[in-house]
Formats: C-alpha cells, structure tokens, sequence
C-alpha cells in the first residue's frame, strides 16, 4: 500500500460525479478510474426488473469497484474514484434490501463479502460527496439521456438520498469529507464555482 492521495467523488445518480472527476483529470492529470456502467451485464436487466436482478447487479459493481480500490492503494500518483465500493454497499445494496427489492439472505450474503473486502482497503484521503435535491437529479438524468436510466422513478432516487445522507453522517467524524451543495449551480458552467471546488480540493490533497 503506497498512496496517501485518493480523492473519493461520492453522490447519487446524476449529481455530477463524472463531470467532476473529468474536469480534476483535464486540470491536474490525476489518473481516473469510472464507475463500470457501460460494462455491467446486468444494468439494463436491472432497471427493468430490479428485485430481480438487484443481487447480480450489485456483486459485479461491487467486485470492479474493489479491483479498482486494490489498484489505486498500489498507486504512487494521485487518484481519483467516481463513487466508491462504500456506496455499493452502504448506499445501494442497502436501499434494495430495505424497499424489498434484494432478498434478506442475498443481502446477507452480499454484505459479508463486502465486509470481508473492506477488511484490506484504505479508506480514501478525501471523499467529496456531491449533494442535490431528488428532482434536481431528475432532471439531470432526463438531460443526460441514457436509456438505461429512463425508468428510474423518483422514490428510488429519494430513498437513496436519504441513505446517502445517513452514510455520511456516520463518517463525518472520523474521514475527511467535503460536501458540496448543488442543486444552485450548473456542473458545467458555473466556472467560479468549480474553481472554488477545485482549488479546495487541491487544498486538503497537497502536503
């Protein structure tokens, strides 16, 4: 294990999280790693029929996102994640299992392995949570148009707010954690905004 500079972008589904990820990439060269969206075999099958799917879902999310968690330990440079195994688990596996959409002993099943993992990770040098209303992700997902997204509903998207909010008042204490408010600006033009973001950042990373 070598990095100490592994910045976290964490937040729901469309808040921000690549968009930012690209422009710390574009500013400082940091090498990213995205969420394995295009790759899950299991994604459009899942929106469509969640209680179904929820479990094959999560297990191939869970298992890139702790390869790429093992990769970036290894790293010397500064890394940058859009959204962690943390969320996998404590946000989105979670939220299935409490609207009855992934059975308790598939939960149960999915949560040991997440432990065990979490066992040998470091936790990231900064998490950067990206906050937005849920009609405000509404419209940002209608706006972004993948098709996989359509028929996300807007209780799915309320629930897993309020997961995020109760995950990130549990580590507020003991990780260091930027939270960003957006449901007042626009991720990709309000430049004195990012820039504020950015030089914060920046900030907490650099000795």
């Amino acid at each position: 294990m070598s990095t100490a500079n592994f910045i976290a972008i964490a937040g729901n589904m469309g808040v921000g999280k690549t968009t930012l990820t690209n422009l710390l990439h574009d500013r400082f060269g940091w090498e990213t790693f995205f969420e394995p969206q295009a790759t899950n075999p299991y994604l459009e099958d899942f929106y469509q029929n969640m209680e179904r799917w929820a479990y094959h879902s999560q297990i191939f999310f869970l298992t890139q996102r702790f390869k790429d968690h093992l990769t970036i330990q290894q790293r010397q440079e500064i890394c940058i994640q859009d959204r962690t195994i943390y969320e996998d688990a404590e946000i989105f596996a979670t939220n299935l299992f409490l609207r009855g959409m992934m059975p308790e002993r598939d939960y149960e099943s999915y949560k040991s392995l997440y432990e065990a993992m979490a066992c040998s990770l470091q936790k990231p040098t900064i998490v950067v949570y990206l906050r937005a209303s849920t009609w405000t992700l509404i419209s940002r997902i209608r706006k972004r148009g993948r098709s996989y997204e359509r028929d996300v509903d807007t209780e799915y998207l309320a629930q897993l707010n309020i997961c995020y909010e109760r995950w990130i008042k549990r580590i507020s204490d003991s990780w260091n954690l930027l939270v960003v408010d957006t449901d007042d600006f626009d991720m990709y033009s309000d430049e004195d905004w990012l820039e504020g973001i950015v030089k914060e950042i920046d900030r907490r990373i650099t000795p």
